[in-house]
């Protein structure tokens, strides 16, 4: 019998870089650290605050996400998403993992742009903020 309970329908690619987030973008923002990310959704964490951020609320993202190229080499693409919180996960009392769903996807699949999820955190390893 197969135990597999894995819904993704596309591999994310997990990474540390800073994203920046609020309800309204014409208010203060906050600031996260990108956990994983597909061309559908996002995963980041950020400190808990009282009243936000939960399920169901309106937020706008601001991050960049690593474009491969041959070899070595990537560049970072820079985005601006909104969505709906589907997830929040308290990590400990000071923090919380945020999952967001984009009201329009990214234009690739961030987690499929490498041979394998091992050659791109090899590549992603130098560019840890």
């Amino acid at each position: 019998m197969d135990t597999n309970n894995e819904r993704r329908k596309e591999q994310r690619l997990r990474y540390h870089w800073p994203v920046w987030f609020a309800e309204d973008f014409n208010e203060a923002l906050s600031q996260g650290q990108m956990v994983d990310i597909s061309s559908t959704a996002a995963a980041f964490t950020c400190h808990t605050d009282v009243h936000w951020p939960y399920v169901g609320q309106h937020l706008t993202a601001r991050f960049s996400v690593p474009r491969f190229r041959t070899g070595e080499a990537f560049d970072m693409a820079n985005f601006t998403r909104s969505g709906r919180i589907c997830r929040v996960d308290g990590i400990n009392q000071f923090s919380r993992r945020i999952v967001v769903q984009f009201a329009s996807p990214l234009p690739f699949k961030p987690g499929e742009q490498a041979d394998s999820e091992s050659a791109a955190q090899e590549r992603l390893a130098t560019a840890v903020v």
